[in-house]
């Protein structure tokens, strides 16, 4: 099925519905359920569907309307969407860990007309401002606790409305696919917005439906793969590869319990493929890592063997006996924790480490690093399994066009492209120029191969007080691969050297105190403990020298906090980016402490 080549399929709804028609009796969906996954088939998930969009015809939603689900990612998340889209109407996504006056400010700027809400506690967030909210009329209740108040329905009960309307309107769904465009508007994403108020991504069924064909001409998918979704679907990362992609291509969707249980639910739904973001690769790199550090000695020489050899195939393109033997002792063991059968996974939503990118590569999993944004649909590029480079965000995918501009900024044009941001058309003409180019706000470059690097975000270059540019992103990269870092922030913007923020592994620091036999009574003292200052900053000093930084881009002084940064905290956004500015406004006092007087005076002789 390519929705290009097939003139009938003009919406999302459309390829729904196709897919439905095609692959029946294949499971779609699976979800862990009284404590073990079951599935429902293609044809199953129709039916809901079906019933949801004749539900919401039946209290006034149509064509144009706007529709919100305020839910965590799960299968009902994605019914309501394809529901949304088949009356031709926009989904709105809203992340659950949103406050309720965030809610407010999303369903009052969008006109929501209808609201999913996941559970009690998100719809309290919407009986708290549904009197702020004209548009709003109804709200959808997914769990079966209390309704709570009139206005509000069971997820169940609008299926039953819309098998009630169907016996007085049984055309109406096929009479309301029919003047869905590709052109129309099919979801209206809200930013995360790192400063600002967020503003509302406008994606048409035609950026989104060719985003998907683009991926997975891209990226060889079967309808046999299995697809394990834990990122949240109110982001277009999840949405476009773990959602749209899964769907199109015939496959099957396992929707992970919540993000802790992800590494336990790998092994139950065993997938093929995996949409993810750096954290969870760096977690598990550190856990590989914490594992070694505690085995016997023939065991860390066994791994460091197989990894080279792994290193050498991948380099070679040959598999001989060495490699089938390190297969047989490293590389399958990790694929087991994996659940056995995965392929690749692919990467998005923030940098990957070159450094972790190839250590999983010579371990024989294969990570595909790709690059895009909201206003993208997302994909932009993406490397391809025959051929990955490590350190790129890969090659353009079909009938996008990327250039860079004089000051280094990367611009995109093609069908990808939003619409703009809705009721924002003067923030719509500052991104995007006369000729269609969609300036990305990233700097990078593209190699002699046309692979695209990414340095940083352009608001993030850090200028030094000596005029030194320095890109923080691949230094942070840098920083998680030492063992005692979990989360990195570099700072230095108009200051005469580079600093950073750790948040530490406290367990590490905990056993580094105990190897040195440094006392301590607390986490608090560990981090003020000079001498595990001392031994910390030999890691990091030694990681910045083998990465062959330059002198102006080295962490000279560090501060190790108390906390981690959190999206509660209002440091991490729901996609887990930092809030640069919420981080230096929480940690004022700590960064002036790094460049006090005398700091300053021991790092001059040292900076270029």
């Amino acid at each position: 099925m390519d929705p290009l080549a097939n003139p009938k399929v003009k919406s999302l709804g459309d390829m729904f519905f196709e897919s439905v028609s095609k692959y029946g009796t294949k499971i779609l969906y699976m979800s862990k359920r009284g404590g073990a996954y079951r599935g429902l088939t293609y044809k199953h998930v129709g039916e809901i569907v079906k019933n949801l969009a004749l539900g919401m015809a039946s209290l006034g939603v149509k064509k144009g309307d706007k529709v919100a689900v305020l839910s965590p990612t799960q299968e009902e998340w994605a019914m309501a969407d394809y529901a949304v889209l088949s009356l031709g109407a926009a989904t709105v996504p809203i992340y659950p860990n949103l406050s309720s006056k965030q809610v407010e400010y999303i369903l009052q700027d969008s006109d929501s007309k209808i609201v999913f809400a996941s559970d009690s506690e998100q719809l309290a967030k919407v009986i708290a401002v549904k009197d702020q909210c004209p548009a709003l009329t109804h709200a959808v209740l997914i769990s079966k606790q209390d309704k709570l108040k009139d206005y509000v329905m069971r997820f169940d009960e609008l299926q039953a409305l819309g098998k009630k309307f169907a016996e007085t309107n049984p055309s109406y769904l096929q009479d309301a696919l029919k003047p869905i465009g590709r052109q129309d508007v099919a979801t209206i994403i809200y930013t995360s917005g790192t400063t600002g108020l967020p503003k509302g991504v406008m994606l048409s069924h035609n950026n989104l439906i060719t985003n998907t064909v683009a991926c997975s001409r891209c990226i060889p998918i079967e309808s046999g793969e299995v697809f394990l979704a834990f990122l949240p679907l109110s982001h277009i990362f999840e949405r476009t590869a773990g959602h749209f992609v899964a769907l199109f291509n015939g496959c099957t969707i396992g929707y992970a319990e919540n993000i802790d249980a992800v590494a336990q639910n790998m092994g139950e739904v065993r997938p093929t493929l995996m949409a993810s973001v750096p954290r969870l690769f760096e977690k598990m790199y550190g856990r590989i890592q914490d594992g070694l550090a505690q085995a016997p000695p023939i065991r860390r020489k066994i791994f460091a063997w197989a990894q080279e050899v792994g290193r050498k195939a991948r380099q070679t393109g040959t598999r001989g006996f060495s490699y089938r033997l390190a297969d047989k002792l490293v590389f399958s063991k990790l694929r087991g924790r994996l659940g056995g059968r995965i392929r690749f996974m692919v990467s998005g939503g923030a940098p990957l480490s070159k450094e972790i990118g190839e250590f999983f590569a010579n371990l024989g999993v294969i990570i595909l690093e790709g690059y895009g944004l909201t206003e993208t649909s997302p994909v932009i590029t993406v490397n391809r399994p025959e051929l990955v480079k490590f350190g790129t965000v890969g090659r353009t995918v079909e009938d996008v066009e990327v250039k860079i501009a004089a000051d280094g900024e990367i611009l995109t044009r093609g069908p990808h492209v939003m619409i703009g941001y809705y009721k924002n058309e003067k923030a719509t003409r500052e991104v995007i120029d006369a000729e269609g180019w969609f300036h990305t706000g990233d700097v990078g470059y593209l190699d002699s191969d046309n692979y695209l690097v990414i340095t940083d975000r352009k608001k993030n270059i850090i200028v030094t007080s000596g005029g030194k540019n320095v890109a923080p992103q691949p230094i942070e990269n840098l920083l998680v691969t030492v063992p005692y870092v979990e989360q990195a922030m570099v700072i230095g913007d108009k200051r005469n050297f580079i600093a950073a923020l750790i948040v530490p592994k406290f367990d590490k620091l905990r056993a580094l105190a105990e190897a040195n036999r440094i006392p301590f009574n607390s986490e608090e003292e560990l981090i003020d403990n000079a001498k595990i200052y001392s031994l910390v900053d030999k890691e990091i000093q030694d990681v910045q020298e083998k990465a062959g930084l330059a002198r102006y881009e080295k962490v000279r002084r560090f501060a190790l906090l108390p906390k981690a940064f959190t999206i509660e905290s209002g440091e991490l956004t729901p996609t887990l980016k930092m809030k640069r500015n919420v981080i230096i406004e929480n940690f004022v006092s700590i960064i002036e402490n790094l460049y006090t007087k005398e700091a300053q005076a021991a790092t001059e002789a040292d900076i270029s």
